[in-house]
């Protein structure tokens, strides 16, 4: 959604409505003077009770001049437009948040910030209450509205999310040789037929076939063109913290793991195999023994969870892995469902994503590290949590800790071993 420079610069032309709201970013003694943290919550979330659109900071709505955001702000102005999400939208919201540069008048490039709100599942509200967008303005959403908006995302989330169908995305998105491995060769079936018995593909509300959320995470190479967050953001770091302005000098290595969910969960095992410690010990019979950081199948069964049973419909909230020298933190979109706890977890099971759970229920481990625990990525009996947590407390002592952040994220860390740097090998 105005994706582009050139989309955008021609709204700002035309000017704002429905899809699109401006503002300018205002400081004073190197404070923001506006927009406030309310205002941008009540943009946004009137974005999201109508049909989504577009805010972008540093532009003035009646000139429709680009004046840019000063680079050494950009970090505030982020900041609190996560904190507008968070704290002041109920439920919160989580938009696509870019960086980009636009001409002024004079053709110089000034930095603005994009904030892309997709149609929510859910009817938000704001400090200004409950609002929809109407043409270039706000309003309260009138009680009997209000009522009936409830009622019908109410219904629309009683069709879980990653059996929806993906706007503009089509059936050409989805590569054969990914789905095929899970479709029974029927000759007699076409294979929109059969991909829909799968619940990866189904008709839209004009009786378009399009890929649904749970195909194009197993059947496209790239997902996240049409999911922005449908990826895996892997950073290993030296120490054993992020230091203030995040320096690069203080990163070992960093990944954006995308494709099929499959070939993101091996491949984040693979970061964290090359990236972790290991401490090399002489066996007493001859011999090396290798005592790695981490044990490799909880990562899996961590890994695994974190993309199967995040909410995909946070839109541009992804999956977060870091690496540190003596942890690994791995973060979750989404509240835990069903009125599960962080304490709760080892004793219970919910699915969010019925449809993507079953589909890598179906997918082969091809990790001859892994092969020999299971033939499949996931069972669905409900294990994967007391396996990590047992495996990783035998090897490092440390029990792993579950916890939520904001009601929105949930963040797993696991403790390594202890490794001493004189038995490092590469």
């Amino acid at each position: 959604m105005l994706a582009t420079r050139s989309e955008l610069l021609e709204k700002i032309w035309l000017g704002e409505d429905t899809f699109l709201e401006l503002k300018e970013v205002k400081f004073a003694g190197g404070k923001v003077r506006g927009p406030t943290q309310e205002s941008l919550a009540d943009a946004l979330s009137a974005f999201a009770n109508s049909a989504g659109g577009v805010l972008l900071l540093g532009v003035e709505d009646t000139s429709r001049e680009v004046l840019g955001i000063p680079v050494e702000h950009l970090d505030t102005i982020e900041m609190m437009v996560r904190q507008a999400c968070v704290q002041s939208i109920q439920p919160p919201l989580a938009p696509v948040v870019e960086r980009m540069t636009l001409p002024d008048l004079k053709g110089m490039e000034q930095p603005v910030i994009r904030i892309a709100v997709e149609r929510s599942l859910f009817v938000h509200q704001s400090p200004g209450g409950y609002l929809q967008r109407i043409g270039a303005s706000k309003s309260p959403i009138p009680p009997d509205q209000l009522a009936r908006l409830f009622q019908q995302r109410t219904q629309s989330r009683l069709i879980r999310f990653d059996e929806t169908p993906v706007p503009r995305a089509t059936l050409h998105d989805l590569d054969a040789t990914l789905w095929q491995c899970f479709v029974p060769d029927r000759r007699n079936d076409a294979p929109e037929t059969r991909l829909n018995k799968l619940a990866m593909v189904s008709r839209d509300d004009q009786g378009l076939w399009r890929p649904t959320v749970a195909g194009l995470l197993m059947g496209s190479h790239a997902p996240h063109h049409y999911l922005p967050g449908a990826f895996i953001q892997a950073v290993a770091y030296h120490g054993t913290d992020v230091l203030p302005g995040g320096e690069s000098a203080y990163q070992q290595d960093a990944q954006d793991i995308t494709g099929s969910l499959d070939r993101q969960i091996f491949e984040a095992c693979d970061f964290v195999r090359k990236n972790m410690r290991v401490a090399a010990h002489k066996h007493a019979q001859g011999g090396r023994l290798d005592l790695p950081q981490f044990d490799m199948l909880a990562v899996f069964e961590a890994v695994t969870n974190a993309v199967a049973h995040r909410d995909y419909s946070m839109a541009g909230a992804k999956v977060r892995l870091r690496l540190f020298r003596n942890r690994l933190e791995l973060y979750s979109p989404g509240m835990l469902t069903n009125t599960m706890t962080p304490e709760s977890m080892p004793f219970r099971q919910s699915a969010r994503n019925e449809a993507l759970t079953s589909l890598l229920a179906r997918c082969p481990i091809n990790d001859d590290t892994l092969s020999h625990h299971r033939r499949h990525i996931m069972d669905k009996r409900g294990e994967g949590v007391p396996i990590i947590l047992a495996l990783s407390e035998r090897l490092s002592g440390k029990r792993p800790e579950y916890r939520l952040i904001d009601n929105s994220e949930l963040m797993l860390i696991i403790f390594g071993a202890t490794v001493e740097c004189s038995e490092l090998t590469d």
